[in-house]
């Protein structure tokens, strides 16, 4: 790892922001943000990187790399479930394993986005179709997570809600997240392809408020966090081994898929950070309505209390660092 690309990353305003955030749960302040707010702001930067990304790719077409690494994603969304599922069995019951595992194939926008800006800051550049990538990961995870239960369970769940497969792939596509991601790309791609005044009108939206925002995201994100450390002590030492040293797996699986795809350093980190990150949102929202017997405290609290903060703090930098290893520059 580079300690220099460590300290950079951990003195980016976003960064600061988050551990404001954890210092202000530590010290017991009274700062609190209001509900609606997080939830705003969430909404506010998936239709903005959406947008972004649809414009983007409508500049770089379709052609190319783009097909093969959407394909590529959505691959590693449904095989890292999985490795997860396996490794979880050892110790914990189908129902934990299951939701654990979808929540690891599964990514996290936020991380992503802290990806992005820390390759702005280094000026690397970056194409907008890993936008699509990010988009299309994230339901996979969760309709294998589902099946897994639905196959290895051998329990009778009559309180359970029934899973036919209609049901999970409606929960898992039309999940609000997702939803927006993808619809966003789509109006940024046409806006981008017919309405250059439009692209003009959303900027001041979608590009100066952006970075601002991000910073009052993370620092909700890092009051959270620290809500959720003590809960950690309750998930045990394996899931707390688990929660650091699976991003790390996935991220070199990602970084050499990335490596034959032959994509650049800054998507190849990219690529590399969506296989690393982990849903907190839009996973646990589905697992806790179809998974109940699943301990949200174990997916919850691995996922946010631990392998987001190690992602966005030393994470993005350490995978930057392997990638310029393996992945030489070519221009």
């Amino acid at each position: 790892m580079e300690p220099n690309l460590v300290l950079q990353n951990v003195l980016t305003p976003p960064v600061l922001f988050f551990f404001l955030g954890i210092i202000a749960v530590v010290l017991r302040s009274d700062l609190e943000i209001p509900a609606p707010l997080p939830k705003l702001f969430s909404l506010y930067l998936l239709l903005a990187i959406g947008f972004k990304g649809g414009m983007e790719l409508e500049q770089s077409g379709l052609g190319g790399q783009v097909l093969p690494t959407v394909t590529s994603a959505i691959a590693m969304s449904l095989v890292i479930p999985l490795i997860c599922f396996a490794i979880l069995r050892l110790k914990l019951d189908v129902f934990n394993s299951a939701a654990i595992a979808a929540a690891y194939g599964s990514i996290s926008a936020v991380t992503f986005i802290t990806a992005e800006s820390f390759l702005e800051s280094q000026n690397i550049h970056f194409d907008g179709f890993m936008v699509a990538a990010l988009a299309l990961m994230e339901s996979p995870a969760i309709i294998v997570g589902l099946l897994l239960v639905k196959i290895a369970s051998t329990k009778n769940r009559p309180n359970s809600r029934k899973m036919e497969l209609s049901t999970i792939f409606r929960e898992s596509v039309l999940n609000g997240s997702v939803y927006l991601l993808l619809g966003s790309l789509l109006i940024g791609f046409l806006t981008a392809a017919h309405n250059p005044i439009g692209v003009e009108k959303m900027q001041p939206f979608t590009g100066k408020l952006f970075y601002g925002a991000e910073c009052f995201f993370l620092l909700d994100m890092g009051i959270v966090a620290a809500q959720r450390l003590p809960g950690l002590r309750k998930a045990g030492s394996f899931l707390i081994f688990f929660a650091v040293l699976m991003p790390l797996f996935n991220s070199i699986l990602g970084i050499f898929v990335a490596k034959a795809l032959g994509l650049e350093p800054g998507n190849a980190l990219l690529f590399a950070v969506l296989c690393a990150s982990a849903s907190y949102l839009a996973v646990p929202a589905a697992m806790r309505m179809t998974v109940p017997e699943a301990k949200a405290s174990y997916y919850i609290s691995t996922t946010l209390g631990l392998t987001f903060p190690f992602n966005i703090v030393i994470g993005i930098p350490l995978y930057m660092g392997l990638v310029n290893k393996l992945i030489p520059y070519s221009g």
